[in-house]
Protein backbone atom coordinates (compact mmCIF):
# COMPACT_ATOMS: atom_id res chain seq x y z
CA UNK A 1 0.00 0.00 0.00
CA UNK A 2 0.75 3.76 -0.36
CA UNK A 3 1.27 5.77 2.90
CA UNK A 4 2.75 9.28 3.94
CA UNK A 5 5.65 8.37 6.44
CA UNK A 6 7.45 11.29 8.66
CA UNK A 7 11.34 9.86 8.73
CA UNK A 8 12.58 13.10 10.76
CA UNK A 9 10.65 15.85 12.23
CA UNK A 10 11.03 18.92 10.75
CA UNK A 11 9.12 21.05 7.88
CA UNK A 12 5.92 19.63 5.94
CA UNK A 13 8.32 18.44 3.64
CA UNK A 14 9.78 15.63 5.81
CA UNK A 15 6.09 13.93 4.80
CA UNK A 16 6.58 11.55 2.36
CA UNK A 17 4.28 9.46 0.02
CA UNK A 18 5.69 5.73 -0.06
CA UNK A 19 5.05 2.39 -0.47
CA UNK A 20 5.15 0.47 2.89
CA UNK A 21 3.72 -3.01 3.54
CA UNK A 22 0.37 -3.46 4.70
CA UNK A 23 -0.47 -3.42 8.10
CA UNK A 24 -1.89 -6.78 10.07
CA UNK A 25 -5.14 -6.49 12.19
CA UNK A 26 -4.27 -8.28 15.16
CA UNK A 27 -6.76 -9.74 17.45
CA UNK A 28 -10.16 -7.88 18.25
CA UNK A 29 -8.74 -5.17 15.46
CA UNK A 30 -9.99 -4.69 12.28
CA UNK A 31 -8.21 -3.28 8.26
CA UNK A 32 -10.21 -0.14 7.02
CA UNK A 33 -9.51 0.53 3.06
CA UNK A 34 -9.09 4.06 3.58
CA UNK A 35 -11.26 6.45 1.67
CA UNK A 36 -10.42 9.64 3.92
CA UNK A 37 -8.09 10.59 6.82
CA UNK A 38 -8.74 13.45 8.96
CA UNK A 39 -5.87 16.31 8.69
CA UNK A 40 -5.50 18.28 12.28
CA UNK A 41 -3.75 21.37 13.43
CA UNK A 42 -2.04 18.90 16.05
CA UNK A 43 -0.82 17.01 13.63
CA UNK A 44 1.78 19.60 12.50
CA UNK A 45 2.97 19.75 16.06
CA UNK A 46 3.28 16.25 16.08
CA UNK A 47 5.41 16.88 13.17
CA UNK A 48 7.67 18.85 14.31
CA UNK A 49 8.39 16.94 17.20
CA UNK A 50 6.49 18.26 19.90
CA UNK A 51 4.81 15.92 22.13
CA UNK A 52 1.30 17.34 22.36
CA UNK A 53 -0.95 15.63 24.34
CA UNK A 54 0.26 12.02 23.49
CA UNK A 55 1.56 9.72 26.49
CA UNK A 56 4.24 8.74 24.65
CA UNK A 57 7.13 10.47 22.16
CA UNK A 58 6.29 10.13 18.63
CA UNK A 59 8.47 6.75 17.56
CA UNK A 60 10.08 7.74 13.94
CA UNK A 61 9.29 6.83 11.16
CA UNK A 62 5.97 6.91 11.41
CA UNK A 63 2.37 7.30 9.74
CA UNK A 64 0.85 10.10 10.87
CA UNK A 65 -3.11 10.94 11.46
CA UNK A 66 -5.58 9.68 14.15
CA UNK A 67 -9.06 9.25 11.92
CA UNK A 68 -10.22 7.07 9.04
CA UNK A 69 -13.21 6.55 7.41
CA UNK A 70 -13.51 3.58 4.79
CA UNK A 71 -14.34 0.29 4.21
CA UNK A 72 -13.87 -2.63 6.52
CA UNK A 73 -11.67 -5.27 4.38
CA UNK A 74 -10.32 -7.60 6.77
CA UNK A 75 -10.49 -8.57 10.26
CA UNK A 76 -8.13 -9.88 13.20
CA UNK A 77 -8.84 -13.15 15.43
CA UNK A 78 -12.05 -12.76 17.37
CA UNK A 79 -13.80 -9.53 15.41
CA UNK A 80 -17.40 -9.97 14.93
CA UNK A 81 -17.89 -10.89 10.66
CA UNK A 82 -21.00 -8.45 11.14
CA UNK A 83 -17.84 -5.68 11.00
CA UNK A 84 -16.67 -7.07 7.52
CA UNK A 85 -17.70 -4.96 4.15
CA UNK A 86 -19.51 -2.14 5.94
CA UNK A 87 -18.86 1.47 5.62
CA UNK A 88 -16.73 2.63 9.13
CA UNK A 89 -15.57 5.46 10.60
CA UNK A 90 -13.14 5.71 13.66
CA UNK A 91 -10.88 8.07 15.58
CA UNK A 92 -7.49 6.18 16.25
CA UNK A 93 -6.81 7.57 19.91
CA UNK A 94 -3.21 8.36 20.42
CA UNK A 95 -2.30 5.40 17.60
CA UNK A 96 -0.95 6.85 14.52
CA UNK A 97 -1.78 5.09 11.10
CA UNK A 98 -4.63 7.34 9.67
CA UNK A 99 -2.84 8.95 6.28
CA UNK A 100 -2.65 5.77 4.35
CA UNK A 101 -4.27 3.68 2.49
CA UNK A 102 -5.27 1.07 4.75
CA UNK A 103 -5.36 1.23 8.66
CA UNK A 104 -6.16 -0.92 11.27
CA UNK A 105 -8.17 -0.43 14.34
CA UNK A 106 -10.01 -1.84 17.61
CA UNK A 107 -13.14 -2.92 16.80
CA UNK A 108 -14.94 -0.93 19.56
CA UNK A 109 -13.68 1.99 18.00
CA UNK A 110 -16.02 1.99 14.60
CA UNK A 111 -19.29 3.46 14.21
CA UNK A 112 -21.06 2.60 10.96
CA UNK A 113 -21.38 5.45 8.45
CA UNK A 114 -24.66 6.86 7.90
CA UNK A 115 -25.57 6.27 4.61
CA UNK A 116 -26.42 9.77 3.70
CA UNK A 117 -22.70 10.67 4.88
CA UNK A 118 -19.76 10.12 2.63
CA UNK A 119 -16.45 9.26 4.38
CA UNK A 120 -15.03 12.81 4.29
CA UNK A 121 -18.21 14.08 6.21
CA UNK A 122 -17.65 11.36 8.73
CA UNK A 123 -14.58 11.78 9.36
CA UNK A 124 -15.12 15.96 10.03
CA UNK A 125 -17.95 14.50 12.77
CA UNK A 126 -15.79 11.70 14.48
CA UNK A 127 -12.98 14.52 15.09
CA UNK A 128 -14.28 17.88 14.55
CA UNK A 129 -17.44 17.10 15.56
CA UNK A 130 -17.39 15.60 18.93
CA UNK A 131 -15.40 18.74 19.81
CA UNK A 132 -17.91 21.09 18.35
CA UNK A 133 -20.40 19.33 20.43
CA UNK A 134 -18.25 19.17 23.53
CA UNK A 135 -17.82 22.72 23.32
CA UNK A 136 -21.68 23.37 22.99
CA UNK A 137 -22.62 22.37 26.34
CA UNK A 138 -20.64 25.19 28.37
CA UNK A 139 -23.29 27.23 26.18
CA UNK A 140 -26.49 28.62 26.92
CA UNK A 141 -27.73 29.26 23.60
CA UNK A 142 -31.32 30.93 21.97
CA UNK A 143 -33.44 33.74 20.59
CA UNK A 144 -31.82 35.97 23.44
CA UNK A 145 -27.81 34.93 22.86
CA UNK A 146 -25.72 36.74 20.55
CA UNK A 147 -22.36 34.19 19.82
CA UNK A 148 -19.25 35.43 18.34
CA UNK A 149 -17.35 33.33 16.77
CA UNK A 150 -13.49 33.83 15.90
CA UNK A 151 -12.01 30.91 12.87
CA UNK A 152 -15.80 30.94 11.79
CA UNK A 153 -14.64 29.48 8.32
CA UNK A 154 -12.93 26.65 10.32
CA UNK A 155 -13.71 22.42 10.93
CA UNK A 156 -15.12 23.60 14.83
CA UNK A 157 -16.07 27.26 14.05
CA UNK A 158 -18.45 25.96 10.76
CA UNK A 159 -20.26 23.45 13.22
CA UNK A 160 -20.57 26.20 15.56
CA UNK A 161 -21.99 28.43 13.42
CA UNK A 162 -24.66 26.13 12.19
CA UNK A 163 -25.22 24.97 15.19
CA UNK A 164 -26.18 28.29 17.26
CA UNK A 165 -28.42 29.77 14.22
CA UNK A 166 -30.49 26.48 14.35
CA UNK A 167 -30.81 27.52 18.40
CA UNK A 168 -32.10 30.92 17.48
CA UNK A 169 -29.24 32.59 18.21
CA UNK A 170 -27.58 35.48 16.53
CA UNK A 171 -24.36 34.54 14.91
CA UNK A 172 -21.15 37.06 14.48
CA UNK A 173 -18.53 34.69 12.44
CA UNK A 174 -14.92 36.18 12.11
CA UNK A 175 -12.50 34.88 9.31
CA UNK A 176 -9.77 36.07 7.61
CA UNK A 177 -10.49 37.59 4.01
CA UNK A 178 -12.90 38.14 2.35
CA UNK A 179 -13.27 34.22 0.64
CA UNK A 180 -13.75 33.29 4.07
CA UNK A 181 -16.47 35.51 5.27
CA UNK A 182 -18.29 34.84 2.14
CA UNK A 183 -18.17 31.32 3.05
CA UNK A 184 -19.04 32.25 6.65
CA UNK A 185 -21.92 34.26 5.39
CA UNK A 186 -23.12 31.28 3.02
CA UNK A 187 -22.85 29.20 5.85
CA UNK A 188 -25.75 31.23 8.14
CA UNK A 189 -24.11 33.87 10.05
CA UNK A 190 -25.96 36.82 10.41
CA UNK A 191 -22.55 38.82 10.04
CA UNK A 192 -19.34 37.91 9.11
CA UNK A 193 -16.38 39.99 9.50
CA UNK A 194 -12.75 40.02 8.70
CA UNK A 195 -10.43 40.11 11.72
CA UNK A 196 -7.71 41.34 9.53
CA UNK A 197 -9.51 44.86 9.50
CA UNK A 198 -9.19 46.56 12.41
CA UNK A 199 -11.81 47.81 12.38
CA UNK A 200 -14.43 44.68 13.02
CA UNK A 201 -14.88 45.38 16.66
CA UNK A 202 -16.76 49.00 15.64
CA UNK A 203 -18.35 46.90 12.85
CA UNK A 204 -19.65 44.19 15.28
CA UNK A 205 -20.76 46.80 17.47
CA UNK A 206 -22.53 48.88 14.68
CA UNK A 207 -25.01 45.25 13.42
CA UNK A 208 -25.66 44.38 17.51
CA UNK A 209 -27.14 47.90 17.58
CA UNK A 210 -26.75 48.29 21.49
CA UNK A 211 -26.53 44.40 22.21
CA UNK A 212 -23.53 42.34 24.19
CA UNK A 213 -22.09 39.36 22.69
CA UNK A 214 -23.05 36.86 25.49
CA UNK A 215 -20.74 34.26 24.64
CA UNK A 216 -17.46 33.49 22.80
CA UNK A 217 -16.03 30.74 21.21
CA UNK A 218 -12.51 30.82 21.02
CA UNK A 219 -10.21 28.45 19.20
CA UNK A 220 -7.70 31.09 18.09
CA UNK A 221 -6.58 33.69 21.09
CA UNK A 222 -4.23 36.44 20.58
CA UNK A 223 -5.37 39.87 19.57
CA UNK A 224 -8.97 38.86 18.11
CA UNK A 225 -9.44 37.04 21.70
CA UNK A 226 -8.54 40.08 23.16
CA UNK A 227 -11.26 42.31 21.10
CA UNK A 228 -13.85 39.27 21.50
CA UNK A 229 -13.99 39.35 25.22
CA UNK A 230 -13.57 43.27 25.06
CA UNK A 231 -17.59 42.92 23.08
CA UNK A 232 -19.07 40.57 26.04
CA UNK A 233 -22.13 42.05 28.33
CA UNK A 234 -22.39 41.25 31.65
CA UNK A 235 -22.45 37.66 32.70
CA UNK A 236 -20.90 37.03 29.34
CA UNK A 237 -19.04 33.71 28.61
CA UNK A 238 -15.20 32.83 26.92
CA UNK A 239 -15.05 29.68 26.17
CA UNK A 240 -11.62 28.79 24.85
CA UNK A 241 -10.37 25.70 23.01
CA UNK A 242 -7.48 26.72 21.79
CA UNK A 243 -5.01 29.29 20.33
CA UNK A 244 -3.98 29.26 16.59
CA UNK A 245 -2.96 32.65 16.49
CA UNK A 246 -0.14 31.84 18.53
CA UNK A 247 1.33 28.74 16.59
CA UNK A 248 1.44 25.44 17.34
CA UNK A 249 4.05 26.28 19.60
CA UNK A 250 1.87 29.00 21.69
CA UNK A 251 0.98 29.00 24.70
CA UNK A 252 -2.66 29.21 26.47
CA UNK A 253 -4.81 31.77 24.36
CA UNK A 254 -6.03 34.83 26.34
CA UNK A 255 -7.85 34.77 29.94
CA UNK A 256 -9.68 36.89 31.71
CA UNK A 257 -10.53 35.88 35.76
CA UNK A 258 -14.09 35.01 36.16
CA UNK A 259 -14.85 35.02 32.68
CA UNK A 260 -13.17 32.89 30.34
CA UNK A 261 -13.49 29.07 30.55
CA UNK A 262 -11.14 26.04 29.38
CA UNK A 263 -13.72 23.75 28.43
CA UNK A 264 -11.12 21.00 26.99
CA UNK A 265 -10.30 17.64 28.57
CA UNK A 266 -11.74 15.73 31.63
CA UNK A 267 -14.47 18.61 32.58
CA UNK A 268 -15.86 18.09 28.70
CA UNK A 269 -15.77 14.27 28.52
CA UNK A 270 -17.24 13.93 32.13
CA UNK A 271 -20.47 16.11 31.01
CA UNK A 272 -20.79 14.11 27.63
CA UNK A 273 -20.72 10.88 29.01
CA UNK A 274 -17.50 9.98 27.68
CA UNK A 275 -15.67 10.36 23.68
CA UNK A 276 -17.85 7.79 22.27
CA UNK A 277 -21.10 9.52 23.31
CA UNK A 278 -20.04 12.61 21.70
CA UNK A 279 -19.38 10.87 18.44
CA UNK A 280 -22.19 9.25 18.24
CA UNK A 281 -23.75 12.76 19.23
CA UNK A 282 -21.89 13.92 16.27
CA UNK A 283 -22.96 11.40 13.44
CA UNK A 284 -26.62 11.69 14.32
CA UNK A 285 -26.38 15.53 14.00
CA UNK A 286 -24.67 15.41 10.57
CA UNK A 287 -27.15 12.28 9.26
CA UNK A 288 -30.54 14.54 10.13
CA UNK A 289 -28.64 17.49 8.58
CA UNK A 290 -28.80 19.61 11.11
CA UNK A 291 -24.95 19.90 10.98
CA UNK A 292 -23.23 20.48 7.74
CA UNK A 293 -19.26 20.14 8.07
CA UNK A 294 -17.13 22.16 6.03
CA UNK A 295 -14.55 19.89 4.06
CA UNK A 296 -11.43 20.70 1.96
CA UNK A 297 -10.07 17.54 0.27
CA UNK A 298 -6.69 16.85 -0.69
CA UNK A 299 -4.98 13.67 -2.52
CA UNK A 300 -3.06 11.40 -0.11
CA UNK A 301 0.75 12.36 -2.05
CA UNK A 302 -0.50 15.56 -0.94
CA UNK A 303 -0.05 15.88 2.38
CA UNK A 304 2.88 18.10 2.74
CA UNK A 305 0.71 20.80 0.76
CA UNK A 306 -2.38 20.27 3.38
CA UNK A 307 -0.32 20.84 6.21
CA UNK A 308 1.66 23.95 5.01
CA UNK A 309 -2.11 25.33 4.31
CA UNK A 310 -3.20 24.20 7.63
CA UNK A 311 -0.12 26.38 8.57
CA UNK A 312 -0.83 29.37 6.61
CA UNK A 313 -4.39 29.54 7.51
CA UNK A 314 -5.42 29.21 4.32
CA UNK A 315 -7.60 26.52 4.81
CA UNK A 316 -11.86 26.60 4.84
CA UNK A 317 -13.66 23.19 6.93
CA UNK A 318 -11.66 20.64 7.68
CA UNK A 319 -8.87 18.94 6.04
CA UNK A 320 -8.85 15.65 4.68
CA UNK A 321 -6.99 13.40 2.95
CA UNK A 322 -8.14 11.24 -0.22
CA UNK A 323 -5.76 8.27 -1.39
Amino acid sequence: MHAIRLHAFGPAENLLHEEVDDPVPAPGQVRVAVRAAGVHLLDTALREGLQGPAPAPTRLPTVPGREVAGVVESLGAGTPDSWLGKRVVAHLGFAPGGYAELAVTEADRLHEIPANLDAAQAVAMIGTGRTALGILQFAELGPDAVALVPAAAGGIGTLLVQYARHTGATVVGLAGGPLKTVQVEANGADLAVDYNDPSWPAKVRAHLGGRAVTVVFDGVGGAVAREAVGLLGPGGGHLVFGWSAEGVRGGPGHFVEGVSESVLGPVMLEKAGGLRALEERALAEAAAGRLAPAVQRFPLAEAAAAHRALENRTTIGKVVLEP
